[in-house]
């Protein structure tokens, strides 16, 4: 018997959307679902104890953070990622690939999984100049793993595919990802094709080492990635390759345009076609509502991004109608709510005259406020989304969200 299982409730009649149940050892996840990014063991700025009210089913923490501090050892002595943390529910791990990138090929250029945009909240900075001069870049890969500096203190590290399952299975999650190789949306049709072939050579091996550890392989799930950047006929391969090797769930990994009218995305979402029909899928890095939305038209299951604490911070917020920055002057007597209409604790308590005044006079509760209501707002989308596929009105839903919800 497989760790999780994922059960197809309703199928969409009009498009690959459907909405589903992800049963694990902590707990059924409801799909389409919004799973809140807690990288270092945490969701920036909110309590454990108010994922519930907050719609919050799932998370997804990460291995290179965690690896480093406060390591994946003590985590273990703890009782795992559940018990270190103190939340009963599911949890996913990913492997860490995007931050080696970050240090690798995209160290200095300020690269996201979305070219044109900063690097998000965990992307990894050198902490000292010399350190850089020093090692050029901070980490190198070959066939084998990647070498690479912590970017905390400069310490040497080697991650290979068996090193992160074995790391990965300390952490203790339900669900976890192969290491693979992520590139940059602006990589040469060469460079992602070895990419994309040493990321599948990587999965055969990270896959074995997982079954061969037989108490982890009865307690955790493991996806495979893809990769293949831009090009549709990579991508499509590297479908067609990892869903036969016999992973539990499937990641749709790599990076994508985010210029708006760019449909990289829509491309790339092409290669789910290439999987069994019964096989979960996640997206890394995906969490825009549009880009929700696009993903679970073609059948995407879970989402995971920083974007709902990322914006909150600096005052940025999700309404119905679209991105709005509370710390700007227009709402300095606002007495709507964040976004009228909304449930959320925040907006049940709290104006947005409120919320501007904290960010104006630098309280901490401002981005912390922002950042529950943002996450809501997501956790809501997405069980908006499987409610109209269950009613089979996921294509009327998409069309009523966007007609109102501004695309900035």
């Amino acid at each position: 018997m497989r760790p999780i299982s994922f059960q197809i409730e309703k199928r969409s009649t009009v498009s690959l959307a459907r909405a589903g149940v992800l049963r694990t050892l902590h707990g059924d996840i409801k799909t389409p679902a919004f799973v809140a990014v807690g990288t270092k063991a945490d969701v920036k700025g909110i309590q454990t104890a108010q994922f519930s009210e907050l719609g919050v089913q799932t998370l997804i923490a990460n291995t290179y953070h965690l690896y480093l501090s406060p390591g994946s050892e003590l985590i273990e002595r703890a009782g795992g990622l559940h018990k270190f943390m103190g939340f009963d529910g599911p949890i996913m791990t990913d492997s860490g690939g995007f931050q080696v990138f970050s240090l690798g090929e995209g160290f200095g250029k300020k690269v996201s999984k979305f070219s044109g945009e900063q690097a998000p909240e965990d992307g990894v900075a050198v902490f000292d100049e010399d350190l850089a001069t020093s090692h050029g870049k901070l980490a190198i890969v070959d066939d084998d793993g990647v070498t690479f500096t912590s970017h905390i203190d400069g310490s040497l590290h080697r991650f290979t595919p068996e090193r992160s399952v074995e790391i990965q299975h300390q952490l203790g999650g339900d669900i976890f990802f192969a290491f693979d190789q992520c590139t940059a949306p602006t990589a040469t049709y060469e460079f992602q094709k070895e990419a994309m072939e040493r990321t599948h050579a990587w999965a055969k091996r990270s896959l074995a080492a997982h079954r061969q550890n037989i108490d982890a392989n009865n307690k955790q799930a493991m996806y495979g990635i893809a990769q293949g950047g831009q090009f549709d006929d990579l991508r499509r391969e590297s479908a067609r390759t990892i869903g036969a090797m016999g992973f539990d769930g499937f990641g749709l990994g790599g990076s994508f345009s985010k210029k708006y009218g760019d449909d990289s995305l829509q491309s790339a979402l092409h290669m789910l076609k290439e999987l069994p029909e019964s096989m979960p899928v996640h997206g890394l890095g995906v969490g825009e509502p549009e880009d929700i939305l696009l993903g679970a038209e073609h059948g995407v299951d879970t989402f995971d991004c920083v974007v709902p604490t990322r914006n909150g911070r600096t005052g940025g917020l999700y309404t119905k109608a679209g991105k709005i920055q509370i710390p700007n002057a227009e709402y300095r007597e606002d007495t709507q709510s964040l976004d009228p209409g909304c449930e959320c604790p925040v907006c049940l308590h709290h104006d947005r005259r409120y919320v501007h005044h904290l960010f104006r006079t630098h309280e901490m509760l401002g981005p912390i406020l922002a950042s529950m209501h943002n996450l809501y707002f997501l956790t809501h989308l997405t069980s908006q989304i499987r409610e109209a596929i269950l009613d089979d009105r996921f294509t009327q839903f998409r069309d009523t969200f966007l007609s109102v919800y501004k695309m900035r």
